[in-house]
């Protein structure tokens, strides 16, 4: 006998066994028993949710010889033959290899004629999203008004992706992800009739690696006993799945938090030795960051044993949010690139250098200090040295300056707006805008005043650099400045290091040394 895959061995038969999914079912129930079932049907949600596995419960439900509760019963000749896929009555087309106008005319032509078992002719079609633009034109006119034995199930993970007048010949049912424990659950029912031992760690750990897919959970669990070993650990999973050692993934992450590229290259080396792809590596990294991340904003962590939470718990400590923000952003951009890279660990092993160098932070330390410097300078809080200074040629005498007080800034410069409220809001308009490319590059940016009619973004990367220098981009940046302050002003990327305080100079032009208290 052909061996079944677990998914579909333990596939939903009835209703009641759907879990995570009682909205929906509850519903469907209530109009087969009220004899009000719908023409058309759109079951959207993502991958593993029981989308499939509703449609074809439905249709035995709606042709069942003896249902009862709006459930089918599984037995008499129509659902056994629905079952097992002998009757021609029920339907079922992949959109995805059969999206063309040919295919869908072919069911056109079919629906005029009349069951040959069952009470209805069901279609049931998976990824309609798939279908053709002229596949949808030639569908519409069928399920607007199909004949009365004929009903419809679409299924799709992509709703946005049809066309408004398919949507709204259809009723839409949403499949949500399904719970943690949902999956946990449902897994104990299974590893209990097949025999198989499994731990409660390891159960959650499936649980949260199936991101709310029931099939994903099942497909896991079957990888684990195809050893033939009838125990599943935790450790066995993680192993399994490629998810490298907790031990790895933490001694990376510290080294990164504490600048250490000695540890963090003798780490990687030792993660190659084990033969583990850099690209599963590197993303277990960002997601542990993104753990750390949450943990430090008072966020749970679901994955991890009390001794890990403890390390996680210590690395937050030693760390700021800016940093891990940082740190998920450059590991992301290495992941995008060393997807397709033949030279994977070169470009791990520079990126780790890279972020284990203290200067990665240095313009962060200067756009911070300049930012006091200026509260310093608005609020009057400075002590300006008494210097000596040649009056120009035409003087008839020296001039010494005084202790001078810090004076406000004229009330057309941006410095009465402050930086910190404005910047945000000029990034988030762009965004709003449309223009994503812009946002994304300016997201993780601060501006700073070089003149009256000049502004610096700092913090730009290679890439964000020549975006901005695009005429178009430059113009939407300058356009959603003026916008925003009532202000023209002309924005250029400069270097942190380069920003010198725009009042380093008295009134006249004269060197002054400010002296922070």
């Amino acid at each position: 006998m052909a061996y079944t895959a677990l998914y579909r061995k333990f596939r939903p038969l009835t209703f009641s066994e759907f879990v995570g999914q009682e909205h929906i079912t509850k519903t469907l129930k209530n109009q087969i028993i009220a004899g009000r079932v719908g023409h058309a049907y759109l079951f959207n949600g993502g991958r593993g949710t029981g989308k499939t596995s509703a449609a074809k419960v439905l249709s035995r439900a709606i042709n069942c010889l003896n249902p009862k509760d709006g459930e089918p019963c599984n037995e008499c000749e129509i659902c056994k033959e629905v079952l097992n896929g002998s009757l021609t009555d029920v339907v079922e087309m992949d959109a995805a290899s059969n999206n063309s106008v040919e295919d869908i005319r072919q069911i056109r032509e079919e629906v005029n004629f009349l069951p040959t078992k069952a009470k209805y002719r069901v279609y049931i079609i998976d990824e309609v999203h798939m279908l053709s633009t002229g596949a949808f034109n030639a569908l519409l006119k069928t399920l607007e008004e199909p004949p009365e034995h004929v009903k419809f199930i679409l299924a799709t993970t992509e709703p946005q992706k049809l066309p408004a007048t398919i949507l709204s010949r259809c009723q839409r049912f949403d499949f949500k992800k399904i719970s943690n424990e949902d999956i946990k659950k449902r897994l104990k029912i299974i590893t209990d009739e097949i025999g198989v031992q499994i731990s409660e760690d390891a159960l959650t750990t499936i649980s949260i690696l199936s991101e709310g897919a029931m099939r994903d959970g099942i497909s896991i669990l079957e990888r684990c006993i195809q050893d033939g070993d009838n125990e599943i650990t935790n450790e066995k999973i993680k192993e399994l799945v490629g998810i490298p050692k907790f031990e790895y993934i933490y001694k990376i992450t510290k080294s990164l938090i504490e600048k250490d590229s000695e540890k963090a290259l003798e780490t990687t080396e030792e993660v190659i030795n084990e033969g583990k792809d850099l690209y599963n590596f590197l993303w277990e990294i960002i997601k542990y960051i993104k753990d750390i991340l949450i943990l430090k904003s008072k966020g749970k962590l679901e994955l991890y044993n009390k001794e890990e939470l403890e390390k996680i718990q210590e690395l937050s400590e030693k760390t700021t949010k800016e940093t891990l923000f940082y740190l998920i952003k450059e590991l992301s951009e290495v992941e995008n690139d060393i997807k397709w890279s033949t030279q994977k660990t070169i470009m791990f092993q520079t990126e780790i250098i890279k972020l284990t160098v203290d200067k990665v932070n240095y313009g962060e330390d200067i756009e911070e200090r300049l930012n006091k410097l200026e509260q310093k300078i608005e609020s009057g809080d400075i002590t300006v040295k008494n210097q000596t200074f040649t009056a120009p040629v035409n003087a008839e005498a020296q001039t010494t300056t005084k202790k001078t007080e810090a004076k406000p800034r004229p009330q057309n410069t941006i410095a009465n707006i402050k930086s910190e409220e404005y910047w945000p809001k000029v990034i988030n308009n762009l965004k709003s805008q449309g223009k994503i490319t812009l946002f994304t590059n300016l997201m993780n940016t601060k501006a700073v005043e070089l003149s009256d009619v000049q502004l610096g973004i700092v913090g730009l990367s290679e890439f964000g650099k020549t975006v901005i220098e695009q005429p178009d981009n430059r113009m939407a940046i300058e356009t959603a400045i003026a916008q925003e302050i009532g202000k023209t002003m002309h924005v250029k990327s400069e270097e942190a290091q380069n920003i010198k305080p725009k009042n380093s100079k008295s009134d006249f032009g004269i060197p002054i040394n400010i002296i922070e208290e």
